[in-house]
Protein backbone atom coordinates (compact mmCIF):
# COMPACT_ATOMS: atom_id res chain seq x y z
CA UNK A 1 0.00 0.00 0.00
CA UNK A 2 1.42 3.38 -1.04
CA UNK A 3 2.05 5.73 1.89
CA UNK A 4 1.78 9.49 1.44
CA UNK A 5 4.35 11.39 3.49
CA UNK A 6 4.60 14.91 4.84
CA UNK A 7 6.86 17.55 3.24
CA UNK A 8 9.18 19.37 5.65
CA UNK A 9 12.32 21.41 4.93
CA UNK A 10 12.20 20.73 1.20
CA UNK A 11 11.90 16.94 1.29
CA UNK A 12 9.47 14.11 2.11
CA UNK A 13 9.24 13.33 5.82
CA UNK A 14 7.71 10.37 7.61
CA UNK A 15 7.32 12.22 10.91
CA UNK A 16 7.01 10.68 14.35
CA UNK A 17 3.38 9.62 14.27
CA UNK A 18 2.51 6.10 13.15
CA UNK A 19 -1.19 6.86 12.60
CA UNK A 20 -2.52 6.73 9.04
CA UNK A 21 -5.82 7.26 7.22
CA UNK A 22 -7.05 5.51 4.05
CA UNK A 23 -7.23 7.33 0.73
CA UNK A 24 -9.89 5.95 -1.61
CA UNK A 25 -10.64 6.01 -5.30
CA UNK A 26 -14.22 7.33 -5.11
CA UNK A 27 -15.10 5.84 -8.50
CA UNK A 28 -14.34 2.28 -7.39
CA UNK A 29 -14.76 2.54 -3.63
CA UNK A 30 -11.38 0.87 -3.18
CA UNK A 31 -8.53 2.09 -1.01
CA UNK A 32 -5.57 3.16 -3.13
CA UNK A 33 -3.17 4.62 -0.56
CA UNK A 34 -2.75 5.64 3.04
CA UNK A 35 -1.71 9.06 4.31
CA UNK A 36 0.25 9.76 7.45
CA UNK A 37 -1.59 11.68 10.16
CA UNK A 38 0.79 14.15 11.74
CA UNK A 39 1.21 14.51 15.48
CA UNK A 40 1.74 17.67 17.47
CA UNK A 41 5.46 17.00 17.19
CA UNK A 42 5.24 16.68 13.40
CA UNK A 43 3.43 19.99 13.16
CA UNK A 44 6.07 21.49 15.43
CA UNK A 45 8.81 20.28 13.07
CA UNK A 46 7.08 21.88 10.07
CA UNK A 47 6.53 25.15 11.91
CA UNK A 48 10.17 25.14 13.07
CA UNK A 49 11.32 24.63 9.47
CA UNK A 50 9.15 27.53 8.32
CA UNK A 51 10.38 29.72 11.18
CA UNK A 52 14.00 29.00 10.31
CA UNK A 53 13.40 29.88 6.64
CA UNK A 54 11.54 33.12 7.38
CA UNK A 55 14.42 35.55 8.10
CA UNK A 56 16.16 34.98 4.78
CA UNK A 57 13.02 34.69 2.67
CA UNK A 58 11.41 37.79 4.18
CA UNK A 59 14.54 39.79 3.37
CA UNK A 60 14.75 38.47 -0.19
CA UNK A 61 14.21 41.27 -2.69
CA UNK A 62 10.83 41.66 -4.32
CA UNK A 63 12.31 41.04 -7.75
CA UNK A 64 13.91 37.78 -6.58
CA UNK A 65 10.66 36.64 -4.99
CA UNK A 66 8.80 37.46 -8.19
CA UNK A 67 11.25 35.33 -10.20
CA UNK A 68 10.46 32.33 -7.99
CA UNK A 69 6.73 32.98 -8.43
CA UNK A 70 7.10 33.20 -12.21
CA UNK A 71 9.09 29.94 -12.24
CA UNK A 72 6.46 28.22 -10.10
CA UNK A 73 3.73 29.51 -12.37
CA UNK A 74 5.47 28.03 -15.41
CA UNK A 75 5.97 24.66 -13.71
CA UNK A 76 2.33 24.41 -12.61
CA UNK A 77 1.23 25.28 -16.12
CA UNK A 78 3.54 22.65 -17.60
CA UNK A 79 2.30 19.97 -15.18
CA UNK A 80 -1.39 20.95 -15.19
CA UNK A 81 -2.57 17.66 -16.70
CA UNK A 82 -0.53 15.66 -14.18
CA UNK A 83 -1.93 17.67 -11.28
CA UNK A 84 -5.47 17.26 -12.61
CA UNK A 85 -5.02 13.48 -12.84
CA UNK A 86 -3.94 13.38 -9.18
CA UNK A 87 -7.04 15.35 -8.21
CA UNK A 88 -9.38 13.09 -10.19
CA UNK A 89 -7.84 9.91 -8.79
CA UNK A 90 -8.45 10.94 -5.16
CA UNK A 91 -11.36 13.39 -5.32
CA UNK A 92 -13.33 11.80 -8.15
CA UNK A 93 -14.23 14.93 -10.12
CA UNK A 94 -14.03 14.69 -13.91
CA UNK A 95 -10.71 15.56 -15.52
CA UNK A 96 -12.00 18.65 -17.29
CA UNK A 97 -13.18 20.04 -13.96
CA UNK A 98 -9.85 19.19 -12.34
CA UNK A 99 -7.98 20.98 -15.12
CA UNK A 100 -10.21 24.00 -14.55
CA UNK A 101 -9.41 23.88 -10.83
CA UNK A 102 -5.68 24.02 -11.54
CA UNK A 103 -6.22 26.93 -13.94
CA UNK A 104 -8.15 28.95 -11.36
CA UNK A 105 -5.37 28.33 -8.85
CA UNK A 106 -2.83 29.48 -11.44
CA UNK A 107 -4.66 32.78 -11.73
CA UNK A 108 -3.82 33.51 -8.10
CA UNK A 109 -0.18 32.61 -8.75
CA UNK A 110 -0.20 35.05 -11.66
CA UNK A 111 -1.68 37.74 -9.41
CA UNK A 112 1.06 37.07 -6.85
CA UNK A 113 3.73 37.42 -9.54
CA UNK A 114 2.98 41.15 -9.42
CA UNK A 115 4.12 41.41 -5.80
CA UNK A 116 6.56 44.31 -6.45
CA UNK A 117 3.56 46.42 -7.48
CA UNK A 118 1.26 45.05 -4.79
CA UNK A 119 3.63 45.88 -1.92
CA UNK A 120 4.50 49.43 -2.95
CA UNK A 121 4.31 51.73 0.05
CA UNK A 122 3.40 55.39 0.47
CA UNK A 123 5.58 58.45 0.98
CA UNK A 124 4.67 61.91 2.25
CA UNK A 125 7.33 64.57 1.88
CA UNK A 126 7.70 67.41 4.38
CA UNK A 127 4.84 66.46 6.71
CA UNK A 128 6.45 68.87 9.13
CA UNK A 129 9.50 71.11 8.87
CA UNK A 130 12.28 68.80 7.73
CA UNK A 131 10.21 65.69 8.52
CA UNK A 132 9.10 63.00 6.06
CA UNK A 133 6.72 60.09 6.65
CA UNK A 134 6.52 56.86 4.73
CA UNK A 135 5.01 53.39 5.08
CA UNK A 136 5.27 49.89 3.70
CA UNK A 137 3.90 46.44 4.42
CA UNK A 138 5.94 43.63 5.97
CA UNK A 139 5.25 39.88 6.17
CA UNK A 140 3.87 38.35 9.35
CA UNK A 141 6.15 35.31 9.71
CA UNK A 142 4.95 31.69 9.66
CA UNK A 143 1.39 31.38 8.37
CA UNK A 144 -0.77 28.28 7.95
CA UNK A 145 -3.51 27.07 5.63
CA UNK A 146 -6.09 24.40 6.49
CA UNK A 147 -7.91 23.38 3.33
CA UNK A 148 -10.86 21.15 2.28
CA UNK A 149 -11.15 18.12 0.04
CA UNK A 150 -13.33 19.67 -2.66
CA UNK A 151 -10.56 21.76 -4.26
CA UNK A 152 -7.27 20.17 -3.18
CA UNK A 153 -5.22 22.37 -5.54
CA UNK A 154 -7.21 25.57 -6.04
CA UNK A 155 -8.06 26.43 -2.44
CA UNK A 156 -4.46 26.05 -1.19
CA UNK A 157 -3.43 28.18 -4.16
CA UNK A 158 -5.87 30.83 -2.98
CA UNK A 159 -3.57 31.15 0.02
CA UNK A 160 0.08 30.20 -0.31
CA UNK A 161 1.09 32.09 -3.49
CA UNK A 162 0.05 35.41 -1.94
CA UNK A 163 1.48 34.54 1.49
CA UNK A 164 4.83 33.44 0.07
CA UNK A 165 5.07 36.33 -2.37
CA UNK A 166 4.58 38.73 0.55
CA UNK A 167 7.61 37.18 2.28
CA UNK A 168 5.94 34.78 4.70
CA UNK A 169 6.69 31.09 5.05
CA UNK A 170 3.87 28.58 4.90
CA UNK A 171 2.61 25.37 6.51
CA UNK A 172 -0.24 23.64 4.66
CA UNK A 173 -2.56 21.11 6.30
CA UNK A 174 -4.55 19.73 3.35
CA UNK A 175 -7.50 17.39 3.51
CA UNK A 176 -6.46 13.85 4.32
CA UNK A 177 -8.98 12.58 1.75
CA UNK A 178 -7.07 13.77 -1.36
CA UNK A 179 -3.57 14.78 -0.22
CA UNK A 180 -1.28 13.81 -3.11
CA UNK A 181 -1.55 16.99 -5.19
CA UNK A 182 -0.22 19.05 -2.26
CA UNK A 183 3.04 17.10 -2.29
CA UNK A 184 3.42 17.53 -6.03
CA UNK A 185 2.97 21.27 -5.62
CA UNK A 186 5.64 21.22 -2.90
CA UNK A 187 8.04 19.53 -5.32
CA UNK A 188 7.31 22.19 -7.92
CA UNK A 189 8.04 24.94 -5.38
CA UNK A 190 11.45 23.39 -4.73
CA UNK A 191 12.11 23.14 -8.46
CA UNK A 192 11.12 26.80 -8.85
CA UNK A 193 13.82 27.82 -6.40
CA UNK A 194 11.86 28.44 -3.21
CA UNK A 195 14.20 27.94 -0.23
CA UNK A 196 13.80 24.77 1.79
CA UNK A 197 11.41 25.26 4.67
CA UNK A 198 9.51 28.14 3.10
CA UNK A 199 6.68 25.75 2.11
CA UNK A 200 5.78 22.70 4.17
CA UNK A 201 2.95 20.16 4.12
CA UNK A 202 1.72 18.27 7.18
CA UNK A 203 -1.16 15.83 6.76
CA UNK A 204 -3.42 15.09 9.64
CA UNK A 205 -6.70 15.35 11.47
CA UNK A 206 -7.85 17.35 14.48
CA UNK A 207 -4.58 16.81 16.35
CA UNK A 208 -2.60 18.49 13.57
CA UNK A 209 -5.17 21.28 13.21
CA UNK A 210 -5.13 22.05 16.94
CA UNK A 211 -1.33 22.04 16.97
CA UNK A 212 -1.31 24.73 14.27
CA UNK A 213 -3.97 26.78 16.06
CA UNK A 214 -2.09 26.62 19.36
CA UNK A 215 1.45 27.13 18.07
CA UNK A 216 2.93 30.42 19.31
CA UNK A 217 5.08 30.56 16.18
CA UNK A 218 2.14 30.63 13.74
CA UNK A 219 1.07 34.22 13.12
CA UNK A 220 -2.02 33.68 10.95
CA UNK A 221 -4.37 30.91 9.84
CA UNK A 222 -6.46 30.65 6.69
CA UNK A 223 -9.24 28.07 6.54
CA UNK A 224 -11.94 26.91 4.14
CA UNK A 225 -14.49 24.31 5.20
CA UNK A 226 -17.79 23.85 7.02
CA UNK A 227 -19.31 26.56 9.19
CA UNK A 228 -19.02 24.70 12.53
CA UNK A 229 -15.31 24.08 11.96
CA UNK A 230 -14.76 27.63 10.66
CA UNK A 231 -16.30 28.97 13.86
CA UNK A 232 -14.08 26.65 15.94
CA UNK A 233 -10.95 27.65 13.99
CA UNK A 234 -11.71 31.33 14.45
CA UNK A 235 -12.42 31.09 18.16
CA UNK A 236 -9.42 28.93 19.02
CA UNK A 237 -6.88 30.72 16.84
CA UNK A 238 -7.90 34.26 17.78
CA UNK A 239 -7.69 33.23 21.43
CA UNK A 240 -3.94 32.80 20.89
CA UNK A 241 -3.61 36.17 19.12
CA UNK A 242 -3.54 34.95 15.54
CA UNK A 243 -5.03 36.59 12.50
CA UNK A 244 -7.77 34.35 11.08
CA UNK A 245 -9.73 34.19 7.86
CA UNK A 246 -12.11 31.23 8.15
CA UNK A 247 -14.53 30.62 5.28
CA UNK A 248 -17.50 28.44 6.18
CA UNK A 249 -20.43 26.80 4.46
CA UNK A 250 -23.02 28.06 2.05
CA UNK A 251 -26.56 27.74 0.78
CA UNK A 252 -26.33 29.43 -2.58
CA UNK A 253 -29.59 30.54 -4.18
CA UNK A 254 -30.31 31.21 -7.83
CA UNK A 255 -33.40 33.37 -8.41
CA UNK A 256 -35.16 32.86 -11.74
CA UNK A 257 -37.55 35.67 -12.66
CA UNK A 258 -40.45 35.17 -15.11
CA UNK A 259 -38.74 37.28 -17.80
CA UNK A 260 -35.57 35.15 -17.80
CA UNK A 261 -34.56 32.94 -20.71
CA UNK A 262 -35.55 29.63 -19.07
CA UNK A 263 -33.45 27.45 -21.35
CA UNK A 264 -30.40 29.58 -20.62
CA UNK A 265 -31.15 29.51 -16.88
CA UNK A 266 -31.80 25.76 -16.79
CA UNK A 267 -28.55 25.01 -18.64
CA UNK A 268 -26.49 27.07 -16.23
CA UNK A 269 -28.33 26.02 -13.09
CA UNK A 270 -27.81 22.35 -13.94
CA UNK A 271 -24.11 22.87 -14.45
CA UNK A 272 -23.87 24.87 -11.23
CA UNK A 273 -25.81 22.30 -9.21
CA UNK A 274 -24.33 19.07 -10.57
CA UNK A 275 -20.80 20.09 -11.58
CA UNK A 276 -18.21 18.38 -9.38
CA UNK A 277 -21.15 16.36 -7.95
CA UNK A 278 -22.29 19.47 -6.11
CA UNK A 279 -19.18 19.45 -3.92
CA UNK A 280 -18.46 23.15 -4.31
CA UNK A 281 -18.91 25.87 -1.74
CA UNK A 282 -20.33 27.97 -4.59
CA UNK A 283 -22.62 25.26 -5.99
CA UNK A 284 -26.21 26.31 -6.52
CA UNK A 285 -28.33 24.11 -4.27
CA UNK A 286 -31.51 26.21 -4.12
CA UNK A 287 -33.30 27.43 -7.23
CA UNK A 288 -36.00 29.98 -6.43
CA UNK A 289 -38.64 30.13 -9.14
CA UNK A 290 -40.52 33.42 -9.13
CA UNK A 291 -44.14 33.57 -10.24
CA UNK A 292 -45.14 31.85 -13.46
CA UNK A 293 -41.67 30.52 -14.20
CA UNK A 294 -41.88 27.67 -11.67
CA UNK A 295 -43.48 24.75 -13.53
CA UNK A 296 -41.59 25.39 -16.76
CA UNK A 297 -38.31 25.74 -14.86
CA UNK A 298 -38.79 22.44 -13.01
CA UNK A 299 -39.54 20.69 -16.28
CA UNK A 300 -36.44 22.14 -17.95
CA UNK A 301 -34.24 21.30 -14.97
CA UNK A 302 -35.57 17.75 -14.95
CA UNK A 303 -34.70 17.24 -18.62
CA UNK A 304 -31.15 18.40 -18.05
CA UNK A 305 -30.64 16.45 -14.84
CA UNK A 306 -31.68 13.20 -16.52
CA UNK A 307 -29.26 13.89 -19.38
CA UNK A 308 -26.12 14.32 -17.22
CA UNK A 309 -23.50 11.67 -18.03
CA UNK A 310 -22.42 10.19 -14.70
CA UNK A 311 -19.31 8.04 -14.48
CA UNK A 312 -15.70 7.83 -13.30
CA UNK A 313 -13.83 11.11 -13.53
CA UNK A 314 -11.11 9.56 -15.66
CA UNK A 315 -13.64 8.78 -18.42
CA UNK A 316 -13.65 11.66 -20.90
CA UNK A 317 -17.37 11.12 -21.57
CA UNK A 318 -18.31 11.68 -17.92
CA UNK A 319 -19.81 15.03 -16.96
CA UNK A 320 -20.18 14.23 -13.26
CA UNK A 321 -18.23 11.87 -11.04
CA UNK A 322 -18.80 10.32 -7.61
CA UNK A 323 -18.87 12.07 -4.26
CA UNK A 324 -15.82 11.90 -2.03
CA UNK A 325 -16.62 9.08 0.47
CA UNK A 326 -19.17 6.43 1.33
CA UNK A 327 -20.20 8.47 4.37
CA UNK A 328 -20.85 11.50 2.17
CA UNK A 329 -22.92 9.36 -0.19
CA UNK A 330 -25.07 8.02 2.63
CA UNK A 331 -25.56 11.46 4.17
CA UNK A 332 -26.73 12.92 0.84
CA UNK A 333 -29.14 10.02 0.26
CA UNK A 334 -30.49 10.51 3.78
CA UNK A 335 -31.23 14.18 3.09
CA UNK A 336 -33.09 13.27 -0.12
CA UNK A 337 -35.15 10.78 1.90
CA UNK A 338 -35.84 13.45 4.54
CA UNK A 339 -36.93 15.98 1.90
CA UNK A 340 -39.37 13.51 0.40
CA UNK A 341 -40.72 12.59 3.84
CA UNK A 342 -41.26 16.27 4.64
CA UNK A 343 -43.34 16.80 1.51
CA UNK A 344 -40.96 17.65 -1.33
CA UNK A 345 -41.66 16.02 -4.68
CA UNK A 346 -38.72 14.08 -6.13
CA UNK A 347 -38.82 15.27 -9.74
CA UNK A 348 -35.54 13.52 -10.63
CA UNK A 349 -34.30 10.77 -8.32
CA UNK A 350 -30.58 10.11 -8.01
CA UNK A 351 -30.87 7.49 -5.30
CA UNK A 352 -29.71 4.00 -6.15
CA UNK A 353 -27.64 5.28 -9.07
CA UNK A 354 -25.28 2.56 -10.34
CA UNK A 355 -22.48 3.05 -12.87
CA UNK A 356 -21.81 -0.24 -14.70
CA UNK A 357 -18.38 -1.56 -13.82
CA UNK A 358 -18.19 0.77 -10.81
CA UNK A 359 -20.91 -0.70 -8.63
CA UNK A 360 -18.97 0.03 -5.43
CA UNK A 361 -18.25 3.65 -6.34
CA UNK A 362 -19.59 6.53 -4.27
CA UNK A 363 -22.15 7.70 -6.83
CA UNK A 364 -25.30 9.75 -6.35
CA UNK A 365 -27.24 10.68 -9.45
CA UNK A 366 -28.42 14.23 -10.20
CA UNK A 367 -31.51 14.93 -8.11
CA UNK A 368 -34.18 17.63 -8.40
CA UNK A 369 -36.61 18.23 -5.55
CA UNK A 370 -39.68 20.38 -6.22
CA UNK A 371 -41.92 22.07 -3.68
CA UNK A 372 -39.16 22.52 -1.11
CA UNK A 373 -39.84 24.96 1.70
CA UNK A 374 -37.45 26.85 3.95
CA UNK A 375 -38.32 24.70 6.96
CA UNK A 376 -37.13 21.43 5.42
CA UNK A 377 -33.78 19.91 6.37
CA UNK A 378 -32.86 19.54 2.71
CA UNK A 379 -33.00 23.35 2.48
CA UNK A 380 -31.60 24.24 5.89
CA UNK A 381 -28.50 22.06 5.62
CA UNK A 382 -25.58 22.40 3.24
CA UNK A 383 -25.96 19.19 1.24
CA UNK A 384 -22.64 19.23 -0.64
CA UNK A 385 -23.97 16.81 -3.21
CA UNK A 386 -25.78 16.77 -6.58
CA UNK A 387 -29.17 17.83 -5.20
CA UNK A 388 -31.05 20.90 -6.46
CA UNK A 389 -34.01 22.08 -4.39
CA UNK A 390 -36.65 24.20 -6.13
CA UNK A 391 -38.54 26.72 -4.00
CA UNK A 392 -41.28 29.06 -5.16
CA UNK A 393 -42.15 32.67 -4.36
CA UNK A 394 -44.38 35.45 -5.69
CA UNK A 395 -41.94 38.21 -6.64
CA UNK A 396 -38.36 39.40 -6.49
CA UNK A 397 -38.82 41.10 -3.13
CA UNK A 398 -39.98 37.83 -1.55
CA UNK A 399 -36.97 36.11 -3.13
CA UNK A 400 -34.63 38.72 -1.65
CA UNK A 401 -36.22 38.22 1.77
CA UNK A 402 -35.72 34.45 1.46
CA UNK A 403 -32.02 34.85 0.68
CA UNK A 404 -31.54 37.28 3.54
CA UNK A 405 -33.32 35.05 6.05
CA UNK A 406 -30.85 32.25 5.38
CA UNK A 407 -27.93 32.16 7.85
CA UNK A 408 -25.38 31.76 5.06
CA UNK A 409 -24.19 34.60 2.85
CA UNK A 410 -21.66 33.16 0.42
CA UNK A 411 -23.02 33.59 -3.09
CA UNK A 412 -26.29 34.08 -4.94
CA UNK A 413 -27.42 34.69 -8.49
CA UNK A 414 -30.37 36.13 -10.36
CA UNK A 415 -31.52 35.24 -13.87
CA UNK A 416 -33.45 38.04 -15.53
CA UNK A 417 -33.62 40.35 -18.52
CA UNK A 418 -34.64 43.27 -16.33
CA UNK A 419 -31.87 45.65 -15.36
CA UNK A 420 -34.11 47.23 -12.73
CA UNK A 421 -34.81 43.88 -11.05
CA UNK A 422 -31.15 42.88 -11.19
CA UNK A 423 -30.07 46.17 -9.63
CA UNK A 424 -32.70 45.87 -6.89
CA UNK A 425 -31.53 42.30 -6.24
CA UNK A 426 -27.81 43.06 -6.08
CA UNK A 427 -28.37 45.95 -3.69
CA UNK A 428 -30.87 44.12 -1.53
CA UNK A 429 -29.32 40.72 -0.83
CA UNK A 430 -26.98 40.26 2.13
CA UNK A 431 -24.32 38.06 0.55
CA UNK A 432 -20.70 38.55 -0.40
CA UNK A 433 -20.71 37.44 -4.04
CA UNK A 434 -23.50 38.05 -6.54
CA UNK A 435 -24.03 36.79 -10.07
CA UNK A 436 -26.33 38.38 -12.64
CA UNK A 437 -27.07 35.69 -15.22
CA UNK A 438 -23.91 34.05 -13.85
CA UNK A 439 -24.70 31.08 -11.57
CA UNK A 440 -21.29 30.65 -9.91
CA UNK A 441 -20.01 34.20 -9.28
CA UNK A 442 -16.46 33.34 -8.21
CA UNK A 443 -14.38 36.50 -8.69
CA UNK A 444 -11.13 36.60 -10.61
CA UNK A 445 -7.89 36.42 -8.63
CA UNK A 446 -7.34 40.18 -8.66
CA UNK A 447 -10.55 40.56 -6.63
CA UNK A 448 -11.09 38.86 -3.27
CA UNK A 449 -13.26 35.83 -2.52
CA UNK A 450 -15.52 35.50 0.52
CA UNK A 451 -19.01 35.63 1.89
CA UNK A 452 -20.96 37.23 4.72
CA UNK A 453 -22.80 36.01 7.81
CA UNK A 454 -22.11 32.33 8.71
CA UNK A 455 -20.03 31.92 5.55
CA UNK A 456 -17.09 33.93 6.94
CA UNK A 457 -15.45 34.28 10.32
CA UNK A 458 -12.97 37.12 10.45
CA UNK A 459 -13.16 40.26 8.37
CA UNK A 460 -10.76 39.52 5.51
CA UNK A 461 -11.48 37.61 2.31
CA UNK A 462 -8.96 35.45 0.48
CA UNK A 463 -6.60 36.33 -2.38
CA UNK A 464 -6.72 39.62 -4.25
CA UNK A 465 -6.08 42.91 -2.41
CA UNK A 466 -7.54 41.63 0.87
CA UNK A 467 -5.24 38.63 0.72
CA UNK A 468 -2.21 40.91 0.50
CA UNK A 469 -3.44 42.89 3.49
CA UNK A 470 -4.14 39.72 5.47
CA UNK A 471 -0.60 38.36 5.03
CA UNK A 472 1.16 41.66 5.78
CA UNK A 473 1.15 44.43 8.37
CA UNK A 474 1.89 48.10 7.92
CA UNK A 475 4.95 49.88 9.25
CA UNK A 476 5.10 53.68 9.28
CA UNK A 477 8.31 55.69 9.69
CA UNK A 478 8.52 59.37 10.54
CA UNK A 479 12.06 60.64 9.85
CA UNK A 480 14.05 63.82 10.33
CA UNK A 481 17.64 64.34 9.23
CA UNK A 482 18.67 67.65 10.82
CA UNK A 483 21.82 69.49 9.84
CA UNK A 484 24.52 68.72 12.39
CA UNK A 485 25.07 72.42 13.05
CA UNK A 486 21.41 73.09 13.79
CA UNK A 487 20.36 73.71 17.35
CA UNK A 488 18.11 71.11 18.94
CA UNK A 489 14.44 72.08 19.03
CA UNK A 490 13.41 69.17 21.29
CA UNK A 491 10.67 69.90 23.82
CA UNK A 492 8.43 68.10 26.26
CA UNK A 493 5.10 69.18 24.77
CA UNK A 494 3.03 66.97 22.48
CA UNK A 495 4.54 67.06 18.95
CA UNK A 496 2.62 68.94 16.28
CA UNK A 497 3.37 69.87 12.69
CA UNK A 498 4.48 73.36 11.80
Amino acid sequence: MRTIDHWITGRPATGESTRTSPVFDPATGQQQAEVRLGSTADVGAAVAAAKAAFPDWSQTSLSARAKVLFAFRQLVHAHADELAALITAEHGKVLSDAVGEVQRGLEVVEFACGIPQLLKGEYSDQVSAGVDSYSWREPLGVVAGITPFNFPAMVPMWMFPVAIACGNTFVLKPSERDPSVSLRLAELWREAGLPDGAFNVVHGDKEAVDALLDSPDVAAVSFVGSTPIARYIHERATATGKRVQALGGAKNHAIVLPDADLDFAADHLSAAAFGSAGERCMAVSAAVAVGASADRLVEALGERARAVAVGPGSDSTSEMGPVITRDAQQRILGLIDAGEAEGARVAVDGRGYVVPGHEDGFFVGPTVLDGVTTGMDVYRQEIFGPVLSVLRCRDVDEAIAMVNANPYGNGTAVFTNSGEAARRFQRGVHVGMIGINVPVPVPMAFHSFGGWKDSLFGDTHVHGPEGVRFYTRAKVVTARWPATSAASDASFHFPTSR
